[in-house]
């Protein structure tokens, strides 16, 4: 029997799909910034939106329906709805590669985009643009993945359902799962209204605190105890990613794959897909390895890479200080209990 080799953090992520480049951009102004996820040779996509307020660019041309049958980048952004402004450097970044659709005249760069609400974290007027987005490329490689306080995940904070005061930093995480000749990796940049949770207990690693700070609150316990949440501003969460795997794969399955990967979303994160969020994941197929593994093995691989980086996201999180001098706790150096 084949077993599965599961790596996360420094022992892998999303780049170790073959065709699969990676590539942030993080502002030094403010914490923001974008990620890139590239595919030269092009890649099968699809897309499943299951958070209540997401931002979103070209993402009806994935429909399984629709006419074109690969894209050449996937953007993930900061900044809502202006860092999809993000995507036209990469438009341009690839074209000047000669990367796109041909379509006689010229190439067209097909680059779909999902963004995330970081306006809170310093100055809203610094946000991820299309020179940011060129950035990105230019820096996109098949080296390990940054994680933690850069690209997308700049700005990104967790477990905000009682105060901006009282969550944690979140960030961008990547891993990757491997069985057999197929790899499936996954990048999430998770900014979630909910927690993080430990996927095998359901235990909170990452969100709420208690008022004095010093503790995790348990935002599921918490709600279901009759106490309310704080009064949060619509679509001002949000975790948005891309699974890739070198798999052979149709439209369909892409899109039945982005569906699916949800799945480790909610193991990962709770509450999720909530009227707050706009969770948003998309999937690529590159194809490079050749191989027709069948959609039950690649589901339960999608979802365990989306659930490993949606906690190496926290965990890579370093602490910031807030706009009003407050600190912001990440997991990487925070010490529960400690004043």
């Amino acid at each position: 029997m084949t077993q599965p080799s599961l790596s996360s953090s420094a022992h892998g992520c999303i780049t170790d799909v073959a065709g699969i480049e990676v590539g942030h951009f993080t502002d030094t102004r403010r914490l923001t910034g974008c990620t890139v996820v590239i595919a030269r040779e092009g890649a099968v996509a699809g897309v499943d939106v299951r958070g209540a307020a997401p931002g979103t660019r070209e993402t009806d041309l994935l429909e399984p329906s629709n006419l074109v049958q690969q894209v050449h980048a996937i953007m993930l952004s900061g900044g809502s709805a202006f860092g999809l402004d993000s995507a036209t450097g990469a438009v341009r970044w690839l074209e000047e590669q000669g990367i796109g659709l041909d379509v006689g005249v010229g190439r067209i760069p097909l680059v779909p985009a999902a963004v995330l609400f970081d306006l809170t974290v310093g100055d809203m007027r610094i946000r991820p643009d299309a020179a940011a987005g060129y950035a990105a490329c230019a820096a996109a490689s098949r080296n390990a993945v940054a994680q933690g306080n850069v690209g997308a995940g700049a700005g990104a904070v967790v477990g905000k359902l009682f105060g901006l005061g009282n969550a944690m930093k979140g960030g961008i995480g990547s891993a990757s799962v491997r069985v057999g000749k197929v790899t499936v990796g996954a990048l999430i940049a998770c900014n979630a209204v909910g927690d993080v949770v430990a996927p095998d207990t359901g235990l909170p690693l990452a969100g709420a605190r208690t008022d004095d700070g010093m503790h995790l609150r348990d935002s599921r316990r918490t709600l279901l105890s009759g106490e309310a949440a704080q009064s949060i501003i619509a679509g001002a969460n949000t975790t948005i990613g891309v699974i890739a795997t070198d798999a052979v794969i149709t439209k369909v399955q892409a899109r039945r794959l982005a569906v699916v990967s949800h799945d480790g979303l909610a193991r990962a994160i709770n509450p999720v897909h909530t009227m707050s969020d706009g969770d948003t994941l998309f999937a690529l197929g590159t194809g490079a390895s050749g191989e027709s593994p069948g959609m039950l093995l690649l589901a339960t691989m999608a979802a365990e890479a989306v659930a490993l980086a949606t906690v190496c996201a926290v965990r890579a999180a370093r602490s910031i200080h807030l706009p009003d001098g407050a600190q912001l706790p990440g997991l990487a150096d925070w010490k529960a209990g400690a004043a």
